[in-house]
């Protein structure tokens, strides 16, 4: 399929063996916006495109890499899932890690294309990632109105973890209330998930729902007044409200305050509203199912929508076996420390 992005900012300095510096630095400039919206719009058509491919293939992965020439050089010496030739030898370092397959939850707005530099990454080190589109998002067709429970939201994921082998489990990595989900999956299928990630999650205890986890950042009268243009009232102003949506100015800021420009518009075009009943719902966890499950949470320090002070009190009531945390990380740490992120990742995955 060719998924490559082509370099559209090599410069000819000639123009008839003499080049005006003011000229250049125009073009520059005029080559320099149409790379940003040509590289935009291509990161977009191939998060889509990839995450259609995934649909077909078993082992799940949902993009190709998407990274550098040098990082697709180094690629190159890894083991490609797709290939049909010989399998090349894995970096040492795998041995040490048992379960090589990752399944990546979304947060809320978010879609599976949100984790296109994580999937690069994680295939670059000859693992196995997987991204799911929770119902009502990403390229999911299912009207959000009509998710109204945690069950509705998180069946994209049931579904997928009761299709794998008999023998085989996954490490599920939640990002913000994509950890409500993988809280859900953990009391339901707990032997089909060898470590959960909570990634600036909302790692719940029983009894509480994810709401509850943002409210003092999020739950402000202005926010979820019968006014606000944030609420949408799906089947109608005379019944409660079905779906959230931040307005731009606001989203920016709480989410992607150190996140690079091209992934925020990315996000800005990309996000859907948000199904507020799974937001709503009080989780039921056992000790004896969600209890026994492994947990570890990943701290963004730097999060302007859920805070340090409050993902430390997550950690606090709700212990974990182990706690990362990531220096300069927004709300969004696969774009605004996708480096950091894999590395944490991998170090999870190695845990005995």
């Amino acid at each position: 399929m060719g998924n490559k992005f082509i370099c559209m900012s090599k410069k000819d300095t000639r123009y008839g063996g003499i080049a005006s510096r003011s000229k250049m630095g125009s073009l520059s400039k005029r080559r320099s916006s149409a790379d940003e919206e040509f590289l935009h719009k291509q990161a977009l058509a191939m998060a889509i495109q990839q995450h259609q491919l995934s649909q077909r293939f078993d082992n799940g992965s949902m993009s190709r890499r998407l990274g550098s020439t040098s990082s697709r050089r180094r690629a190159a010496s890894l083991s490609d899932p797709f290939s049909t030739t010989a399998a090349k030898p894995l970096p040492e370092f795998l041995e040490n890690i048992k379960t090589k397959k990752f399944v990546l939850v979304h947060g809320e707005g978010f879609g599976a294309w949100c984790w296109y530099k994580s999937i690069a990454l994680l295939e670059e080190s000859g693992l196995l990632p997987v991204a799911l589109d929770l119902a009502g998002c990403g390229i999911d067709t299912t009207d959000a109105k009509y998710v109204t429970t945690l069950a509705e939201y998180s069946k994209p994921l049931i579904d997928f973890l009761q299709t794998l082998p008999e023998d085989e489990k996954v490490i599920l990595v939640g990002h913000s209330s994509g950890g409500a989900c993988i809280s859900y999956a953990l009391e339901h299928l707990p032997d089909k998930i060898s470590k959960a990630v909570y990634l600036c999650g909302t790692m719940i205890a029983d009894g509480q729902r994810p709401f509850d986890v943002f409210a003092e950042e999020l739950g402000s009268a202005e926010l979820f007044s019968p006014e606000s243009k944030s609420l949408i009232y799906g089947n109608g102003k005379d019944n409660p409200p079905t779906e959230f949506v931040f307005e731009k100015p606001h989203l920016q800021g709480l989410y992607f305050n150190h996140s690079p420009t091209k992934d925020v518009a990315l996000a800005m075009v990309s996000m859907r509203p948000i199904p507020l009943g799974p937001m709503m719902e009080k989780l039921s966890l056992s000790a004896e199912k969600y209890g026994t499950g492994r947990r570890f949470y990943v701290q963004t320090l730097d999060d302007n929508a859920l805070s340090p002070d409050v993902q430390e009190k997550l950690v606090r009531e709700n212990p974990p076996e182990g706690v990362l945390k990531i220096k300069g990380s927004d709300h969004c740490p696969f774009f605004s420390k996708p480096q950091a992120l894999h590395k944490i990742l991998l170090e999870i995955a190695q845990i005995a």
